[in-house]
């Protein structure tokens, strides 16, 4: 019975970066011997233990083959006859298909060193086309590693575009292929997760309301850049600049999208683009089943960014209606992520990321001003239900316009 590292610990070493999760393989034993140990067994699919006292996961080796559709179409086997090659054959990187004993010996029978030096992502066997989920994964690895200037190896991103060919990506459940997003969305560079699913033509299966985008253009004063697919990559880049939240980030994706509906006769310019577009937000927010903040704010920044770059303009009975929209009364923080995604919006154009923002103050001072109003002296004057809410926002419109007045 033999215990190796495996996966990311081993590969983070060698790039000299932190290891937080780490994951063992073993090798020659069976399920009993793992129970007779103390380990105690959680896996459904394939023998995986937890161990007696670190509590962290010991997978037996073992080997797969392709029984059907998507992801979870494999069957595996775990014996004490699997060798650690063989286990390590099956995954999807050469990056990742290292193996490290207690000693600190290194087993790397597929290259993955070589691969981390030349900054290469590149497939371990052929056998990587048969899982879908592996397109996004790589299209995560590039954009977690593109600062450290990894790249995916040609031969990897054609399998990909095979993968995305075949069929395969429509098996992926929403489910499997959110928490793949969702952990892309929140590394370094996001913008490279889509331009890698684009580059295999997976973008087109999976999100094509975003695919859409590319080509089409905007007017180039205010969009330098021209291209709205450009723009979405760059505002996302930005909100990673920026660290925001991944709510931040999915409305950054998904703020354009009616901007793939416009008719060729009226470009480069998008009449109420951000209402069209709510039915596209909706739609990507379905499919992936994304999380009900993240599919609020995506909605409403699709509806409202264009007031909140306008805001400085906005009458103040429209301000109101925005932060009514909001319900910055009990939500406040959902009215903040709406300001940072607008400035997130504001920065993604070429040579204007780092112009500022007045109107996130002047919005940000709108909804204090609004807040401000107290109910208890109305009460008083004997205003209650339907009135009361009516004279609410009377006091709130007095209060913006005098909010205005003196900004």
């Amino acid at each position: 019975m033999q215990i190796y590292k495996v996966g990311g610990a081993v590969r983070d070493r060698l790039l000299g970066k932190p290891v937080t999760d780490i994951d063992w393989v073993v090798v020659g034993a069976s399920t009993e011997e793992m129970l007779a140990k103390g380990y105690r067994p959680v896996g459904a699919d394939f023998p995986v233990f937890l161990h007696p006292k670190s509590g962290e996961e010991y997978a037996l080796a073992r080997t797969e083959r392709k029984s059907g559709r998507g992801y979870g179409g494999f069957t595996f086997h775990a014996s004490p006859e699997v060798t650690l090659e063989e286990d390590l054959i099956r995954r999807d990187l050469t990056i990742n298909a290292m193996a490290e004993d207690d000693h600190g010996q290194l087993t790397d029978p597929y290259h993955g060193q070589h691969d981390l030096e030349a900054r290469l992502l590149r497939h371990v066997s052929p056998a990587f086309a048969e899982d879908p989920l592996r397109v996004l994964r790589v299209a995560r690895f590039a954009a977690r590693y593109a600062g450290l200037g990894f790249t995916v190896a040609p031969e990897t991103l054609e399998l990909m575009r095979q993968l995305s060919e075949s069929g395969e990506l429509e098996a992926l459940t929403a489910e499997r292929s959110w928490k793949e997003i969702s952990r892309a969305l929140m590394e370094d560079q996001p913008q490279v997760f889509i331009q890698v699913l684009r580059d295999c033509g997976a973008l087109k299966i999976l999100i094509p309301e975003i695919d859409a985008l590319f080509g089409v253009p905007q007017p180039e004063a205010h969009h330098p850049e021209i291209d709205s697919g450009v723009h979405t990559l760059s505002v996302l880049e930005q909100a990673a600049l920026h660290k925001q939240p991944l709510t931040v980030r999915w409305a950054c994706l998904l703020h354009d999208l009616g901007k793939g509906l416009t008719p060729e006769s009226q470009w480069p310019r998008h009449i109420a683009h951000e209402h069209k577009g709510l039915k596209l937000i909706k739609a990507v927010n379905e499919r992936f089943k994304a999380p009900r903040d993240c599919q609020e704010l995506a909605l409403l920044v699709g509806e409202y960014h264009t007031h909140g770059h306008r805001a400085l303009e906005l009458k103040p009975s429209t301000l109101l209606e925005l932060l009514q929209s909001f319900d910055v009364y009990r939500r406040p923080q959902r009215f903040e992520e709406f300001i940072k995604a607008c400035e997130m919006d504001a920065r993604g154009r070429k040579g204007l990321e780092q112009r500022s923002y007045p109107q996130a103050d002047y919005l940000r001072g709108a909804a204090t001003a609004a807040r401000t109003v107290a109910v208890q002296p109305l009460l008083e004057q004997g205003f209650k239900g339907p009135e009361l809410g009516e004279a609410l926002k009377r006091e709130r419109l007095k209060a913006l316009k005098a909010y205005k007045e003196r900004a």
